[in-house]
């Protein structure tokens, strides 16, 4: 008896929900007919039996989507789906080592103070930690600096001043008293404009949110201000992280004016290489932090997939987002990342593992691997990257052979980061706000969120499933080499890495016959920003592009 009371309630449910949805599907403005055109967006083909079996819950699920959308999801909400790039069985060493910077021992105050805002972060802490310069000296020159050449930049969206002075006050004060924080105590420095700070307006370079404040600060600016570094600035990038124009300009490129700075860390490469910053902070989801630190002459370093909180910043792609250093030199790039790296508690895809930098290697004791199929093209760049693999030679490197994974087809990998995104900014579209935007042409958010709302979440899914398939080839690959040295934009390796979440630094290499840097790039394997940033140092010390400043901000 019981089972038959079971059973008929479970058709009287059953038969509840289909009246429900034959009522839906009476008043639908949905119709086979609709159905069998979405077909031709998905490659897919039904009968007209089966779309008709479909067409009730079809219209239900367009239901739950009202329902879904009326609940407002703040932007820094992440998947419930984790990315995680470490394949099964991959083991990482955990104990921390004590790390030889191997910082100047001696450093002279120049005669003209303005040339302070192009020495290194290790000059900079050896004068502020023995009482050479104050915190407050500095942090005025740097702030008349982005007073002075903000504009002609264009890289510049607020100064941080009051905060400023205030934190190199604090420094002053407590290293008065022996209290020192470390090589960044003192030290101002700029940040991304999509990093929040309480306090400040966070406009993520687009128009519709020019005037937003967040009241919170992100887990990078904490850390930083932890160490008593100092900030001076939030910097342009271009709008929602994609290119260098944001909502009141475009961001230059130091070297040549007439050129944007690339994107989308656009003002933290402008400002870094123009010497209004020490250093700054950028982001990469898909060649943010390789782009304009390339255009721009800087050194920057897209850490691995989960070593930077990204708590307090803007959210574009949950699985591909990544936060990184861009300074002046590798050097500089490894003593910001000491300090930035590791967990916070916030932000779910990180992973507690050190950071064993050792600032002398020998390259003769290393797996150095180069992509052969990458530097046998024919390309721009091409005798500025041959001429660092002689250099690596001289420093004692035997290079390797590389191959990189080619049998997957990774076009269609670029649509997790336009769903992801898409699903970032879905009330920007739904609002129809997105047509404040700046740049409103194919290739530009606006359109890029319209048309990712088109691709099915079958779609989605399966790509990441082949990102999984990648995700193995490339380790199995990296695990040969401790460094792989590659051109910067040859090649899918850069779209490669980004979905994999391997580690880059990418250094200046020369000059293009405009008169714009060039650069090449180092890949690590997963957590070894160590290694790469020790080797990309080596070859810094063996060249002299990373001193070189452009003329008009000397």
């Amino acid at each position: 008896m019981k089972q038959i009371i079971l059973l008929l309630l479970f058709f009287s449910v059953l038969f509840a929900h289909a009246c429900m949805a034959q009522k839906e599907s009476d008043s639908s403005p949905i119709s086979k007919e609709h159905i069998k055109s979405a077909e031709v967006l998905f490659g897919l083909e039904f009968t007209d039996q089966e779309r008709e079996l479909m067409l009730p819950d079809v219209q239900a699920e367009l239901n739950n989507y009202e329902a879904t959308r009326s609940y407002k999801i703040p932007n820094g909400v992440p998947m419930a789906l984790d990315f995680n790039p470490v394949p099964p069985g991959m083991i990482f060493k955990k104990e921390q080592d004590k790390i030889n910077w191997m910082l100047p021992k001696k450093v002279e105050l120049p005669e003209n103070r303005e040339e302070l805002a192009f020495y290194s972060i290790g000059e900079l802490a050896y004068l502020i930690k023995n009482k050479k310069i104050t915190s407050t000296e500095l942090t005025q020159i740097y702030l008349e600096r982005l007073k002075k050449y903000g504009d002609t930049l264009e890289c510049v969206i607020t100064i941080t001043e009051k905060l400023a002075l205030e934190q190199a006050n604090r420094a002053d004060a407590e290293i008065a008293t022996g209290k020192y924080r470390g090589i960044l105590h003192g030290i101002p420095y700029g940040v991304k404009d999509l990093l929040a700070t309480e306090g400040y307006k966070t406009t993520w370079g687009a128009m519709p949110y020019k005037d937003q404040t967040i009241n919170e600060t992100a887990t990078v600016v904490k850390k930083l201000e932890e160490a008593g570094a100092v900030l001076v600035a939030k910097l342009t990038l271009g709008a929602l992280a994609w290119g260098d124009v944001w909502y009141d300009g475009t961001t230059r490129n130091p070297w040549n004016l007439e050129q944007g700075s690339s994107g989308s860390s656009a003002g933290s490469a402008s400002a870094t290489v123009a010497g209004l910053v020490a250093f700054s902070i950028g982001t990469e989801t898909l060649g943010s932090i390789v782009s304009p630190s390339t255009r721009c002459g800087a050194t920057g370093l897209r850490p691995t997939y989960g070593r930077v909180s990204r708590h307090g910043a803007m959210a574009l792609s949950w699985s591909m987002d990544k936060i990184g250093p861009i300074c002046r030199s590798a050097e500089d790039c490894a003593i910001v990342f000491s300090v930035i790296h590791g967990t916070d508690g916030l932000d779910h895809a990180l992973v507690d593992l050190p950071f064993n930098y050792n600032a002398k290697v020998d390259l003769s004791t290393l797996k150095v691997g180069y992509i052969p199929a990458y530097f046998n093209r024919d390309y721009n760049n091409k005798e500025r990257d041959l001429a660092v693999l002689k250099t690596l030679e001289g420093l004692g490197a035997t290079l390797l052979p590389m191959t990189m994974p080619d049998d997957i087809p990774l076009a269609g990998l670029r649509s997790i980061l336009t769903v992801e995104a898409a699903a970032a900014f879905d009330e920007l579209t739904r609002s129809n706000r997105d047509s404040l935007m700046v740049r409103q042409i194919r290739n530009a958010w606006p359109n890029v969120f319209r048309q990712s709302r088109l691709i099915s979440a079958v779609e989605y899914v399966q790509a990441n499933r082949l990102r999984y398939l990648l995700v193995q080839q490339m380790n199995e690959e990296m695990k040969k080499f401790d460094v792989v040295v590659t051109p910067s934009f040859v090649g899918s390796q850069l779209l490669v890495t980004n979905l994999t979440g391997h580690p880059c630094v990418v250094v200046p290499n020369g000059f293009n016959e405009s008169g714009s840097p060039t650069s090449i790039s180092f890949i690590g394997n997963l957590y070894d920003e160590a290694t790469i940033l020790a080797v990309a140092r080596a070859y810094q010390r063996a060249t002299t592009f990373d001193e070189q400043h452009p003329p008009r901000f000397k």
